[in-house]
């Protein structure tokens, strides 16, 4: 195990496992824990203000420190008080498998962090986004059930290829934007692709609905009232830039409901409207909302014919509770509704998420199909039949029959036995020297004493991505990348890198017989672009009234914001904030 486990942990399957790496805390350069000190002291100062109370409430109550890159182990040891626990994973990972983390009370944690020049927003997940701007929220009970349902109800949204190929754009652009000296044009070409397919996606898939909710609400969403509003999406509270621009007049402020879904967003670029949600409670009563249109409630054609085109391990579950889980391949209609199904490769059957015994994916290795609704000329379903009725319509052990569905679907064969629930409701029925047609066609022929067994069940009524019983398939495929492969760093930058941990030590009062004027000479001459490192040691100098010091930094800065006016707000916000350190530390 590569990482520290407890009890909130302990419960994940494999599957998620796999996506577990540990959070390397040492590999955290001096730069690295200066962006996050320097977003988080922005933050929270401006926060303050404008965040759901939730924000700073929960800052404290998750154990998130203002000045040190967050401690992933020291951090779990304060969530798990309440209920959740977090984890560091491998960058982008697939977004059902983010949702069913949190329907186990994990937060996942990209443990990367931004780049300097990435500092106001990146795409890529990174532990600003992950552990500043979802943990803190979680303190809220009414919205941690609401994460916890989110993700219990979206990791059974059904996706299409469309989506895989989308999620691939935008994981490419995130790697290449966060990667040390990747040209200009091959970022705004990937931006470009991302553009081009978010415009031709098609019919929207649920994953793609329900990713759109997750967008509006737990990553850009507000609450209050249109014109008041308080920030409580991670998206908005880790992004210092898009936290002000929110609360202008620029963005448009739109009452939150199930229309969120329908509206696309853009992610790579700043959101033009928002959705106000009155109240934490509203969230959960949209996703329910939401979840009724799901296939995962709606079932049917439609459900099955979902699971088809997402070309992926999918679960129908019949209105018998027989669940079967497999790579839908077809479905033949008949008048708008279902009358036989087909999987391809490994399926499984299971009652109540448990797999039958006996009909692993061992048993249907090479598919498995079977009709559905009630026999032809008779009104009463098979599933809803009492022994005698099953007796006197021949279905019972030891009799050959040829039963003929409403469909034109076919069985004819020797019973051999049959497959009950707890309640003692027949679920399957087994043949043997099985022929299985649909008009002239042959769906299914026994061969060397195969056995067929039929599904019992009128109607589709639910069908969601994954399968039943996690135990029924290998789903471990995923190998973490390894960070030591990252290119070398340039010696310019690790000698950078050696300033910033001069000072930081300094600060912390580790090595205070650091010559902090020689590293600002050094950092002027060597590095006239840097100049997060010139706020640190500008705050340094009005906390230690050096004032012709502070000038002389404040002077540099002045010259760096005329070179680079992109910087100039970043600049001036940071010796703002050095300035009212050094006031608040003179009123006490």
């Amino acid at each position: 195990m590569s990482y520290e486990s407890n009890p909130v942990l302990d419960k994940l399957p494999k599957h998620l496992r796999q996506y577990i790496k540990p959070q390397n805390y040492g590999n955290y350069t001096a730069i690295n824990q200066a962006v996050w000190r320097y977003v988080m002291r922005k933050n929270v100062d401006y926060l303050s203000k404008v965040a759901h109370n939730s924000y700073l409430e929960g800052l404290k109550k998750t154990g998130i420190s203002i000045d040190h890159i967050p401690n992933m182990y020291g951090m779990n040891r304060i969530l798990k008080e309440i209920g959740w626990a977090a984890v560091a994973v491998d960058g982008f990972i697939p977004p059902s498998a983010f949702m069913e983390f949190q329907a186990y009370n994990v937060l996942v944690i990209a443990s990367d962090i931004r780049q300097l020049e990435n500092i106001e927003y990146t795409p890529a997940p990174d532990i600003i986004h992950e552990g500043a701007g979802h943990a803190p929220i979680i303190a809220n009970p009414e919205y941690a059930e609401y994460l916890r349902r989110f993700g219990e109800i979206g990791c059974k949204a059904i996706s299409n290829a469309k989506d895989f190929e989308l999620y691939e754009a935008v994981r490419h652009l995130s790697i290449i934007k966060e990667a040390s000296g990747t040209p200009q044009t091959e970022i705004e070409e990937a931006e470009k692709r991302i553009e081009e397919l978010q415009q031709n996606m098609g019919e929207p898939s649920e994953i793609a609905l329900i990713r759109n909710l997750h967008w509006w609400t737990v990553e850009y969403g507000l609450i209050g009232t249109t014109d008041k509003p308080k920030i409580y999406g991670a998206g908005l509270l880790s992004s210092i830039g898009e936290s002000a621009w929110c609360m202008t007049d620029k963005v448009k402020k739109v009452p939150y409901s199930i229309e969120a879904a329908y509206t696309p967003f853009d992610i790579t670029k700043p959101q033009p409207q928002l959705f106000v949600t009155p109240d934490f409670a509203f969230l959960s009563q949209v996703l329910e909302d939401f979840a009724n249109t799901m296939a995962l409630r709606t079932g049917g054609l439609s459900g099955i014919k979902k699971l088809i085109e997402s070309k992926e391990l999918g679960t129908i579950e019949l209105s018998t509770g027989l669940q079967i889980s497999g790579n839908f391949e077809s479905v033949i209609e008949h008048e708008g509704k279902p009358v036989y199904f087909q999987t391809k490769g490994k399926t499984a059957l299971a009652f109540h998420e448990k797999e039958l015994v006996g009909h692993s994916t061992n048993r249907h290795a090479n598919g498995f199909g079977s009709p559905l609704g009630k026999l032809k000329g008779i009104n009463i379903a098979i599933e809803d039949m009492s022994p005698r009725d099953l007796k006197a319509y021949n279905i019972f052990e030891g009799q050959t029959v040829s039963l003929e569905f409403v469909g034109h679907i076919k069985i004819s064969g020797e019973i051999i036995t049959g497959t009950r629930n707890l309640q003692g409701e027949i679920i399957l029925v087994t043949f043997k020297n099985c022929v299985v047609t649909h008009k002239e066609n042959i769906l299914f022929e026994s061969k060397n004493e195969e056995l067929y067994s039929m599904a019992v069940g009128q109607e589709i009524v639910s069908a969601f991505h994954g399968i039943a019983d996690l135990n029924s398939f290998d789903l471990v495929s995923h190998s973490i990348s390894d960070s030591s492969e990252k290119a070398d760093k340039m010696i310019e930058q690790s000698l950078l890198e050696q300033y910033y941990e001069q000072i930081r030590h300094f600060r912390e009062g580790k090595n205070t017989t650091i010559s902090r004027h020689k590293v600002f000479d050094a950092v002027r001459e060597h590095y006239p672009k840097d100049w997060l490192l010139s706020i640190e040691l500008y705050e340094l100098a009005r906390i230690n009234g050096d004032d012709g010091f502070a000038k002389d930094i404040a002077e540099h800065l002045e010259t760096v914001k005329l070179n680079s006016p992109k910087l100039g707000h970043l600049i001036d916000d940071g010796l703002n904030l050095a300035n009212e350190v050094f006031q608040a530390e003179q009123i006490e």
